[in-house]
């Protein structure tokens, strides 16, 4: 898909992959509409790359669907629309209360179905289009720690394995990224830093040139690194030996007063 001219809706790009994202799809030429909730971030960096803001909070009900209707006002139509805006959290399940269950799976999974149903028709009636999903390798292999997390990360996958061959035939492409640890704020964000040596936080800028590319090239699935593959890889051939090694390797679980747990 050529991106020169397209117009591309991101969510959550007023940090992190979102904004490299924005970046890397203004510099191809495409005209963005830069989503955030933080108003001074989204604005600024719609001003840097020449494209509009739009603010709101999708974990609230509706504000999804706002955001298409609002965004296809913007220019008239919307080409690309990427899905990144999300939430994490790390600690014991037992001590997730319900508002914060309630929050995550809102962000990380009802608000990207929402905002695709919307956008969707319009680019089915054009024949064009594509639909870019940010994924995690949570959602591949399980996170202890991060078990709501990875549940909507896993549900985003399948909605994107879903998707893909439906729309086959009808010009509108799917595509899904899918992440190891990234240098940004999600860690402190979901309320504890990352704190191990291994795997090392890629940037931002290589996991949002791999999703752009993903775009530009009709590619499925990327993953950021590339040998991330293996993980899952060795969990569908020997359950058995990947729950021992997680067991032994696996990330401790930190509860909400600073207990580290395994």
């Amino acid at each position: 898909m050529r991106l020169d001219g397209m117009i591309a809706l991101v969510t959550g790009a007023s940090a992190g992959i979102g904004t490299a994202v924005a970046e890397q799809l203004a510099t191809a030429g495409a005209r963005v509409i830069v989503h955030g909730r933080d108003e001074q971030r989204t604005e600024a960096v719609a001003k840097r790359i020449g494209g509009a803001p739009l603010l709101g909070d999708l974990a609230v009900p509706g504000a999804a669907a706002q955001l298409a209707d609002t965004a296809l006002d913007v220019h008239g139509q919307i080409d690309i629309v990427v899905a990144n805006a999300g939430l994490g959290w790390s600690g014991p399940f037992a001590e997730m209360t319900a508002t914060e269950i309630d929050r995550l799976v809102a962000l990380d999974l009802l608000a990207p179905l929402q905002l695709v149903r919307r956008l969707l028709p319009p680019m089915l009636d054009r024949g064009a289009g594509h639909v870019a999903l940010v994924g995690s390798i949570a959602g591949r292999t399980g996170v202890a720690g991060e078990a709501v997390y990875a549940a909507t990360k896993a549900a985003l996958d399948v909605f994107a394995e879903s998707l893909r061959p439906e729309l086959r035939g009808t010009g509108v492409t799917v595509s899904l990224t899918i992440p190891g640890v990234v240098d940004t704020g999600f860690f402190t964000a979901r309320g504890r830093p990352y704190d191990r040596g291994r795997p090392r936080p890629v940037r931002a800028e290589d996991v949002a040139k791999a999703l752009v590319d993903a775009i530009a090239r009709d590619r499925a699935e990327v993953w950021v690194p590339g040998w991330l593959r293996v993980a899952p890889v060795v969990r569908a051939l020997a359950p058995g030996l990947y729950r021992r090694l997680v067991a032994r390797f696996g990330e401790q679980v930190v509860s909400r007063s600073g207990e580290a747990r395994r």
